[in-house]
């Protein structure tokens, strides 16, 4: 267990073979164990915004992330490999694990990223990639990031209204185990010879206040993102935001 969140067991059988199985997985960008547990000072999310290649990057890159990872939650089937939770059958969403310092970052800050990274009334698919693996969705232990979430749920939903959006489909709940994903598919854009992809689609909508928000980065981060264009993760750097 990390956090609140489950960690794989192994399963050879169903998962691709890897060099890396069992050993101390460091992350490509960030330099930090990708598991490990809180400090006192850390908090844990899970994000499902489409393919968690291209979402992965956007989280890692935020200052205040400890580490991110990429795995499988809100399924039926303990450790899935990629393949079984790509047959759609598992009932997993794609998604990152992110954990952040909270005195350095602030919880509204990630939700903004998430809101405004992918177009979340796309129901089972993000872009050009369709099935339940894509779907949108937080999951949180924690009842304050819960509240929080949810807070900003409503306030994103009522932007996405006025610009002609339907109904938010993002799945928000707590209690949901994490399994972490093939050792390949960590900080895969970061990697040589990795295909860059992202099938994010964002809404050009922007997440301004909410009930709770606890906002801390400065508005120049933000400036990294472009989010009139599709995809556009792939345009950025891979290295972290430095204030």
């Amino acid at each position: 267990m990390f956090g609140l969140f489950q960690s794989p067991g192994q399963n050879q059988a169903e998962r691709e073979a890897s060099a890396n199985r069992g050993q101390t997985l460091i992350h490509a960008v960030l330099a930090t164990p990708l598991e490990a547990p809180l400090a006192a000072n850390e908090a844990e999310v899970l994000f499902g915004c489409g393919c968690f290649w291209g979402a992965e990057k956007g989280f890692w890159r935020l200052p205040g992330v400890i580490t991110t990872a990429v795995g499988y939650a809100g399924g039926q089937l303990p450790n899935p490999s990629y393949q079984q939770v790509c047959s759609g059958r598992t009932g997993h969403a794609e998604v990152v694990r992110v954990v952040w310092n909270r005195e350095q970052l602030g919880f509204a800050d990630l939700l903004k990223l998430f809101w405004e990274c992918h177009d979340p009334t796309q129901g089972d698919r993000q872009g050009n990639d369709t099935g339940s693996q894509y779907r949108s969705t937080i999951y949180a232990n924690d009842p304050a990031l819960l509240d929080l979430a949810k807070a900003s749920h409503d306030a994103y939903q009522q932007g996405l209204f006025q610009a002609g959006f339907g109904p938010i489909t993002t799945e928000i709940r707590a209690d949901v185990p994490f399994y972490f994903a093939e050792p390949y598919h960590q900080q895969y854009l970061a990697k040589p010879g990795s295909r860059p992809y992202c099938s994010a689609m964002p809404t050009r909508v922007a997440l301004g206040s909410f009930p709770g928000a606890d906002y801390k980065l400065p508005d120049t981060v933000w400036q990294h993102y472009d989010w009139t264009i599709s995809h556009c993760i792939l345009r950025g750097d891979n290295s972290p935001i430095r204030l």
